[in-house]
């Protein structure tokens, strides 16, 4: 295209926020073609395709182009040789596009614009929040960041185990001492509302699944750092096989889909003292379903923390893993 204008801009996006994206915004309404380089950071957990990916979602069908970094320089400061260096690697990265605006809110902007040949296009910041503060408390500053990323943000811990396993009472203390939530047994209630003869139908195993996720996804978005999940998609598909052989397709994605939705899994052991209520099986069942939900994670290579011990004991564990995981670290 004849005097096509295209934008550039890079940032390490640790995470997006809402002033990265009003920067997006005005750079993507004065070009044709915006290219966005996502920088490696030793600093953040958060990868580099997680946050080049909330872009390309935030701005799908546009005229954004998202390109990953993951060799880029880590070296900061205004010396010649430091300018040069990250002048010379973005020259090369665009492999001779022409690039006419180069637009950021950082002081570096005066010298890779010349670098380019591009204009200045030094855009003040309407949005005073900063990345670093964000990802030490992401709940604090919610509303500087969109649902694309927030999801993202927030550790998905789930407790699988066969039925009096400690899952429930773990999942609601959890949420207490961290002030978060906790996504219930949807499944129990299911089963107590529908259940036939102690049975429900594939379709109903199939709803079951939807309806816990549906639910599941709406926590996210209003949890602070954590959720924490009692049961999910496996363990329904677990009772499918256990009722009637098979599963449903969609029951089977569903389940599949656990693998990437969760952060951690924890399987509770079957370690407690069994009680008998209604809906549940006796020691025995317990002891077996217990098995067989093990292999299941283990042929799906889904890695997992056994929780064995007290509620306390449990909850120690379950305490020292997220905070291996905790982003602001």
């Amino acid at each position: 295209m004849k005097n096509e204008k295209t934008g550039f801009t890079l940032g390490k996006f640790a995470p997006f926020h809402k002033g990265h994206e009003s920067l997006l915004n005005t750079a993507a309404s004065e070009v044709d073609k915006l290219i966005v380089c996502v920088c490696e950071d030793s600093v953040t957990r958060i990868p580099l395709k997680t946050r080049a990916d909330w872009i390309r979602d935030i701005y799908a069908g546009g005229n954004v182009e998202v390109i990953e970094c993951y060799d880029c320089p880590q070296e900061v400061g205004y010396t010649e040789e430091i300018k040069k260096s990250h002048e010379d690697y973005y020259i090369k990265l665009l492999g001779g596009r022409k690039i006419t605006h180069f637009y950021t809110a950082e002081h570096y902007g005066g010298h890779m614009s010349k670098a380019f040949g591009a204009a200045d296009r030094r855009i003040k910041k309407d949005v005073r929040i900063s990345a670093t503060e964000i990802r030490k408390n992401p709940y604090r500053y919610r509303k500087y960041i969109s649902d694309t990323v927030y999801k993202d943000l927030i550790l998905k811990a789930a407790f699988l185990g066969s039925e009096c396993t400690g899952k429930t009472t773990l999942a609601k203390e959890m949420a207490r001492r961290l002030d978060t939530n906790y996504m219930f047994e949807y499944g129990s209630d299911y089963w107590f509302k529908h259940q036939v003869n102690g049975r429900l139908a594939p379709e109903q195993l199939a709803e079951i699944a939807t309806g816990h996720i549906e639910i599941e996804n709406e926590l996210i978005l209003q949890s602070n750092k954590y959720l924490f999940v009692d049961t999910n998609a496996i363990t329904t598909f677990m009772f499918a096989l256990d009722y009637h052989g098979y599963a449903l397709p969609e029951l089977e994605r569903l389940a599949a889909e656990c693998k990437e939705r969760y952060d951690l899994f924890f399987l509770c052991c079957d370690d407690f003292p069994y009680e008998d209520s209604a809906g549940r099986r006796g020691g025995e069942y317990r002891a077996v379903f217990q098995k067989k939900i093990a292999d299941d994670l283990l042929s799906r290579g889904i890695p997992f923390i056994e929780l064995r011990g007290s509620i306390e004991r449990r909850i120690e564990k379950v305490k020292e893993c997220i905070a291996n995981c905790d982003i602001s670290r």
